[in-house]
């Protein structure tokens, strides 16, 4: 598998694994949504493994990191009625613009 599109599946596995600590917070659904987060978790982990056998490290958890932060913010604007904030998501546009700057860059 490509590394780069391991790296970006990891980043959104990382994004499963956070919401589904959110939606496990309603304990009529904890045990599903629990599965999916470790389910998430691991796969998460396993492909970021697989990314950083190629992608410098630092540039690899950079990337994840931000896939899962600017993911999970979205996810949060979206369906958890977190705010849009003029500030918020200037700053999550400098994150998106970091991440395709560190793809451009890494060889």
């Amino acid at each position: 598998m490509n590394p780069w599109i391991a790296l970006v599946l990891a980043g959104a596995f990382e994004v499963g694994f956070t919401s589904s600590m959110k939606m496990a917070e309603n304990p009529s659904a904890s045990r599903w949504w629990t599965a999916l987060f470790w389910v998430s978790v691991i796969s998460s982990f396993a492909l970021l493994s697989e990314a950083i056998k190629s992608i410098p490290l630092g540039t690899a958890y950079a990337v994840w990191t931000g896939i899962g932060a600017v993911g999970t913010a979205i996810i949060g604007i979206v369906f958890f009625k977190d705010p849009a904030t003029f500030w918020r998501l200037f700053f999550l546009s400098l994150l998106i613009g970091s991440i395709a700057g560190l793809k451009a860059v890494t060889k």
